[in-house]
């Protein structure tokens, strides 16, 4: 993403934060992480609690480093998700927001593997959303069943997109605050409805 999408994105990642922050089933529940992939991929930010998420500024490189980025993110779940314990009460069905613009560059398939690994110990919900009209919408359906797609990226959109990740992120925080079993995985159709100008790929 280059020029004013790239700049939304990072807009909406600031009012995502400033959405969490106004919810209390989210301030108590949820915890957010960044990664971002271009050439390669990198944890831009490490996974906090919603209370003391920065959102990042982001800028547009070069590249589309998938499997790199599934390799990261099967880390990551596998690093810091933690299991109920007599003195912990256990995380809960990562959710996971994919967002690409472009076809892969490096080998993915082995990144998918490392990444459904993980997945499954964790229960963890991929929704990959493709941007724009060069993304790989074949790719994106191999990695889940729940693939959106957002062919005009403007501003509004993405601004929409934004505020239905944080809608969705805040109604998985409220099914945990009321007590949903650890290691059920959340559906899509647990979350809100796409907004106008993002469909659902079947």
């Amino acid at each position: 993403m280059h020029g004013a999408p790239i700049e939304a994105v990072t807009t909406g990642l600031k009012n995502f934060e400033a959405a969490l922050r106004l919810d209390p089933h989210a301030l108590e529940c949820a915890a957010i992480s960044i990664l971002t992939f271009a050439s390669k991929a990198h944890e831009l930010t490490s996974l906090v609690e919603a209370g003391s998420f920065a959102p990042p500024v982001l800028t547009a490189e070069g590249g589309t480093a998938l499997g790199a980025a599934l390799e990261l993110l099967a880390d990551a779940l596998e690093r810091d998700t933690r299991p109920r314990t007599p003195e912990y009460v256990g995380d809960w069905r990562p959710l996971v927001f994919l967002m690409t613009d472009g076809q892969p560059t490096d080998d993915w398939q082995p990144g998918l593997a490392r990444y459904r690994a993980a997945a499954a110990r964790w229960k963890s919900t991929l929704i990959a959303i493709g941007c724009g009209p060069g993304v790989a919408i074949d790719t994106l359906s191999e990695l889940t069943k729940t693939v959106m797609l957002m062919p005009d990226m403007t501003p509004d959109t993405i601004a929409s997109l934004f505020d239905w990740i944080s809608q969705s992120v805040r109604t998985a925080s409220r099914a945990v605050s009321q007590h949903a079993a650890q290691g059920v995985q959340s559906t899509f159709a647990d979350l809100p409805p796409p907004p106008q100008g993002i469909r659902v790929v079947l």
